[in-house]
């Protein structure tokens, strides 16, 4: 009998140098969650309860458990190296369908644009609702990158906020030319875009009328004047525009341009007003922009995925789907440093990160494995020393039997 049960405690002994050195060899690999061996006393019982005269039968393996501990974080300078800070897997797909999580965030994008991870497998994300800023977590969708140029928008409308002197005098020249800067007092310019996303150098000119208080306003894209007849600003005593009565006056541009013939631009004059003796531009915004190519990818902690272009816009391509489980501990190690869903870990929870027990993303950055270099010396000590001891046992028993067999 003492041989059985110093074996078991070899074999115990061994499996927790297995675990030991699984986790030492695993001390490098991003996203790892180190083992522990759990043993069992092996005891014996009958029916007639003699436990209480029975020795123990020896120890066994009941379980290699996961500690799904937080890693610390290595930052990196790729975007697309993804982390987790607290709980929470990020979603996996492979080709035919099946889920997996995983806790390394080294991802990388393939030939299609898909975000994959380094075993090719896609990562999931909620698609964005169009026209909205919100997602729909009630599906994933493989994430893609989106390659292609953004969408040019026309100019549509200007927001003009400047102070026009209030003791300007009208121009020598009754009739306005914008060559001839004795027509007019003084002028502003903003960059505009047409319908096919092309700059046009929009100029606007400012005329003090004969009437208290009024300025003529002229507007001149590319040379050409788009003023319509009665543009003109109307100040009361204290310098505020009160005509026209909502500030905006429309202009109709590129008239010579098949492409452009619908574009308006509504010009909004509210910040305008009359004070003291300066011209002073305060602030010309306008919401057209050009064509852009991708510049970068951002990721927020919340996981949403914007696409950022060089012509300043940016486009939400998803929102990370982020999953968890009520027992992580009972998912299923399918290796790869990626688990499956099984019966002791409960359903799969998806959501968003931050929300729940669910953690934020960290962009830029790789979760490292949650193993204690110094911890696992110690218990490859304690499993060396642990299985010398039952060596020692076999020896004893050994040389216990041997007596018995000499007795003469």
């Amino acid at each position: 009998m003492p041989f059985q049960i110093a074996l078991s405690g070899l074999n115990a002994a061994s499996t927790s140098l297995s675990a030991t050195a699984n986790n030492i060899a695993n001390v490098n690999t991003t996203g790892f969650k180190n083992s522990r061996a759990n043993f069992v006393e092996l005891f014996a019982t009958g029916l007639q309860n003699v436990s209480e005269n029975a020795t123990g039968l020896g120890a066994r393996p009941s379980s290699i458990q996961q500690q799904f501990s937080q890693g610390s974080l290595e930052f990196t300078d790729n975007n697309l190296d993804l982390s987790l800070v607290g709980g929470g897997f990020f979603t996996l797909k492979d080709g035919g369908g099946e889920l997996t999580y995983t806790r390394a965030g080294n991802f990388g994008v393939n030939r299609d644009g898909f975000v994959v991870n380094d075993q090719g497998l896609r990562l999931q994300a909620f698609p964005p609702i169009a026209g909205t800023d919100t997602f729909n977590t009630g599906t994933e969708i493989d994430l893609q990158l989106d390659t292609t140029d953004a969408s040019p928008s026309e100019t549509n409308e200007v927001s003009v906020g400047l102070n026009l002197p209030s003791d300007a005098e009208e121009p020598a020249v009754a009739a306005f030319d914008p060559d001839d800067p004795d027509s007019y007092n003084h002028t502003t310019s903003v960059t505009v875009f047409d319908s096919l996303g092309a700059a046009r150098t929009a100029t606007y000119y400012f005329a003090k009328d004969a009437a208290d208080n009024a300025w003529n306003v002229y507007l001149v894209v590319d040379g050409e004047n788009l003023t319509p007849a009665g543009a003109q600003l109307e100040f009361d005593t204290s310098g505020q525009l009160i005509d026209p009565v909502n500030g905006v006056i429309e202009f109709d541009p590129f008239d010579a341009t098949p492409a452009n013939d619908d574009q308006v631009i509504e010009t909004d004059f509210s910040n305008v007003t009359q004070f003291g003796n300066t011209f002073n531009v305060n602030s010309l915004t306008q919401d057209g922009f050009a064509s852009g190519r991708l510049a970068s990818i951002e990721i927020t902690t919340e996981g949403t995925v914007f696409a950022r272009f060089t012509n300043g816009q940016s486009t939400p391509l998803g929102q990370l789907a982020i999953t968890n489980f009520t027992n992580p501990e009972g998912l299923e190690n399918v290796s790869d440093t990626r688990w499956a869903e099984t019966f002791d870990s409960g359903q799969a929870l998806r959501g968003t990160a931050g929300t729940g027990n669910l953690g934020t993303i960290q962009s830029g950055a790789l979760e490292a494995a949650n193993v204690d270099l110094a911890k696992e010396l110690v218990d490859m000590i304690t499993a060396q020393r642990t299985f010398q001891a039952n060596a020692q046992m076999i020896s004893t028993a050994d040389q216990v039997t041997q007596t018995i067999i000499n007795i003469r």
